[in-house]
């Protein structure tokens, strides 16, 4: 038995999608059950997904008045009644085999978490949209994020998209962080690491995200994680609960503004700054040219979405540094 828990709010445009790959998974319907836990939606996403509860009764809906998404995992998962749970999201798809892949790669691989490569899409595809998608799978884009930019074999990792586990890890290793409105997937996973656990990343199956379409909605989702990578450190009072390529945008972002700062004063400061951006024009131009080249994308929208995607992430880590001293420790 497996329990599916899928935190929603607000995703008419993409619940459809999702429920329809889970109805072509091939593991057997009468042992699973799906449960969408939303965080009170407004819009048509409760009606969509009413109509599928009617045809499908293993198809469930809980409420998520608190929201965010740690709270959908952890009422999830108490109210869940499978050996094995697994975590989706409905910005996503997943290919035919992606439950059984994960559900038997548990004993496999002896994981404690197991998750597969997370290839990304977008809805409408248009000259702009598909330099977003590109820029979200590049490595100047996301750096050295393995699920991301993709794996040869199956291999132990620091984190997986969403997740695979039996239930009993949560009794071991603790449940999801409330705290932590982003980053609680990665908080989890490293507290297991540190707690002696292993985490795969296994090749014989993927899931497909799709992703936001337009360049504000980039930043704004960018600026949110970058804000709760500072959050999630002061929260966990654990450096670790990150990697380092989480705050390569801050250290970025400050190299421009502080040479600017210090530049009002001692006029040779500015240099630092216009050496950095010198060093990442150059960068962005060179990718963004092998890019256009190679795979026939439009060079602008290549350059506008790196721009928007580090700057917004750089900016939003620090807007979190600058907010810490009003921020409550326990929430």
């Amino acid at each position: 038995m497996i329990s599916v828990i899928c935190p929603i709010y607000n995703e008419e445009k993409y619940i459809a999608k999702c429920i329809d790959s889970i109805l072509e998974q091939d593991y057997p319907k009468e042992n699973m059950e799906v449960l969408f836990v939303d965080g009170m939606s407004t819009d048509k996403t409760r009606e969509i997904l009413g109509s599928y509860m009617k045809k499908y009764p293993f198809i469930k809906l809980l409420d998520n008045p608190n929201k965010f998404v740690p709270y959908a995992m952890n009422a999830g998962i108490k109210a869940s009644k499978g050996e094995v749970v697994i975590r989706l999201d409905a910005h996503a798809t997943y290919e035919k085999n992606y439950l059984s892949a994960l559900s038997s790669g548990l004993e496999k691989y002896k994981a404690d978490n197991i998750g597969s490569v997370c290839r990304t899409d977008v809805l409408h595809k248009t000259p702009k949209t598909l330099a977003i998608r590109e820029v979200l799978s590049n490595k100047f884009g996301v750096g050295n994020s393995t699920f991301r930019t993709g794996i040869e074999g199956a291999q132990e990792v620091e984190t997986v998209p969403y997740g695979c586990w039996r239930r009993e890890v949560f009794d071991k290793y603790g449940y999801y962080d409330v705290r932590l409105v982003r980053n609680q997937d990665i908080e989890l996973n490293k507290r297991i690491i540190r707690g002696g656990g292993k985490i795969v990343i296994i090749p014989d199956t993927f899931c497909t995200y799709l992703a936001r379409e337009t360049y504000q909605a980039l930043a704004n989702n960018n600026y949110g994680n970058g804000k709760w990578n500072i959050l999630t450190v002061y929260y966990t009072k654990e450096m670790r609960s990150l990697s380092v390529r989480h705050f390569v945008p801050l250290i970025f972002v400050l190299s421009l503004i502080i040479p600017a700062i210090v530049g009002l004063f001692w006029l040779p400061a500015i240099c630092v700054g216009l050496l950095s951006l010198f060093m990442y024009l150059l960068a962005l131009g060179t990718v963004s040219t092998k890019l256009a080249l190679g795979k026939g994308l439009n060079f602008v929208y290549l350059l506008a979405a790196f721009i928007a995607l580090h700057l917004s992430y750089g900016w939003g880590s620090l807007v979190g540094i600058l907010n810490l001293p009003f921020v409550k420790q326990d929430t």
